[in-house]
């Protein structure tokens, strides 16, 4: 056994305790690749789907807030698929949506100070 080994052998060991295997977080298997490929694949199929029912439904005239409601209702769906499977944001740890809620609660701030300022400055 080489030297270098053997220290990655011993810090493995010393950081998951003897005897615990260690996993990797990554398969790097041709099944592997070949389910994740698919995955987005299938993913971006159904963003084209989304993307022309978005353009059909511009032909259906509908009522402006009906529109708009239809419209969030789908980009909501993309944006969900977007930063669920391509930004990884499914299969990450709790820290990602950590930062993701303080960051939604800061956005909100910044939304609600305005509105409340303007309020407030008019009495109501």
């Amino acid at each position: 056994m080489t030297e270098h080994h053997a220290a990655a052998e011993h810090a493995a060991h010393a950081d998951h305790g003897e005897g615990e295997e260690v996993v990797h977080a990554h398969d790097d298997s041709p099944e592997a690749i070949a389910k994740e490929t698919r995955r987005y694949l299938t993913v971006f199929f159904v963003l084209a789907c989304l993307t022309a029912i978005t353009v059909g439904v511009s032909y259906l005239h509908l009522e402006t807030h009906e529109a708009i409601a239809v419209a969030l209702i789908i980009a909501s769906i993309k944006a969900f698929l977007v930063a669920g499977y391509f930004m990884h944001l499914l299969s990450e740890r709790k820290l990602i949506y950590a930062v993701l809620g303080i960051t939604v609660f800061f956005f909100a701030m910044l939304l609600w100070a305005p509105w409340n300022h303007h309020y407030d400055y008019f009495g109501r």
